[in-house]
């Protein structure tokens, strides 16, 4: 019922490209336009995105996957871009630094420039790494960050703040019509079971009744946002005025310490792992909560999945992954 009235509302289908469309956020965004009647092309070149997360959405006649790797131009006609592309979690964009840049410099630079020249509205997946360790708590748009322009992180934080300079460049310079959204903590199905992330870490380890990791003393606080909450968060700031350019950010404003969320993952699993402290890794913020003032009132929007239901969902997905890679291994 919900696809069929998406394509009732949606009177003009529009050409959309996804940079990064076979990864953890692009591959849910990529089915929510499919389904809203857009012609959808996904780009990706699969350093984290996974064809596995695209695969219901290959035969649709309305969706097209090309591989390529957008630190080099590449010249097609679109209405509307989302710049997804861009490893996002510290185990793969630690793991080629230099190219974790490029990929947020020059890959905003090659689709700005694609937006230019096609006249096409674009939206920019950045991230509330852009606020570093964060001094105040909630951050809000206004808040300029505490980075470390030279630590191991770095690479991820001032890459996207590289590209929120140019977006707000090109839109001054060319009047460009931009979209720039920063992103909180998400979760929920199509995440890589080793990301590194600490919502999939935590499952994974639980599922495994091995030891939960928690870094440092584990009050640090995160707020996590299920993913088809943010996915809506996109559309509809996409469908917003020209004036409206943000940075907006967008996630849960529930903040959650991580030795909450371990205990929390333990106990809807029904493990019996144990928490393991470990170091805390240089740079690692103390705090991350959203103020989504802006995005109640420019987006008419707001998180409504609680986390113990989006942790279900997240779980029951690991579980059939995990199971599915058991089997295979049989089967071998």
């Amino acid at each position: 019922m919900v696809k069929v009235m998406d394509r009732v509302l949606n009177m003009e289908s529009k050409r959309v490209l996804v940079t990064g469309g076979a990864g953890f956020l692009g591959s849910h965004l990529c089915g929510r336009l499919v389904d809203q009647g857009h012609d959808v092309i996904c780009l990706d070149n699969l350093y984290t995105g996974s064809k596995r997360n695209i695969t219901g959405l290959l035969d649709r006649p309305n969706f097209e996957f090309i591989r390529h790797d957008v630190t080099f131009p590449i010249y097609l006609e679109v209405d509307q871009i989302y710049n997804l592309a861009c490893p996002a979690s510290p185990i793969h964009y630690q793991s080629d630094p230099v190219q974790t840049t490029k990929t947020s410099v020059h890959g905003a630079i090659n689709m700005l420039g694609l937006a230019k020249r096609t006249g096409a509205k674009i939206f920019q997946a950045s991230t509330s790494e852009v606020y570093g360790d964060p001094e105040e708590n909630p951050q809000t748009e206004e808040y300029r960050g505490s980075v470390n322009p030279i630590g191991r992180r770095s690479c991820y934080d001032e890459g996207k703040r590289c590209a929120e300079t140019l977006f707000f460049d090109y839109n001054r310079q060319h009047s460009l019509e931009i979209k720039v959204a920063r992103i909180f903590n998400t979760y929920g199905p199509n995440m890589h079971p080793n990301d590194g992330r600490v919502v999939s870490n935590f499952i994974v380890q639980a599922l495994s009744n091995d030891p939960i990791t928690v870094y440092g003393s584990g009050l640090q606080t995160r707020s996590f946002c299920y993913v088809t909450d943010l996915i809506e968060s996109f559309v509809s700031f996409m469908k917003t005025d020209k004036e409206v350019t943000g940075p907006i950010n967008l996630g849960n404003p529930r903040e959650l310490a991580m030795i909450d969320l371990a205990e929390l993952v333990i106990d809807l699993t029904g493990s019996s792992s144990v928490i393991k402290k470990a170091a805390l890794p240089q740079d690692d913020p103390k705090q991350r909560r959203p103020d989504i003032t802006k995005a109640k009132k420019f987006l008419d929007w707001k998180p409504r999945v609680e986390i113990e239901e989006g942790l279900l969902l997240t779980i029951q997905y690991f579980e059939d992954i995990l199971s599915a890679e058991a089997m295979d291994l049989t089967d071998r």
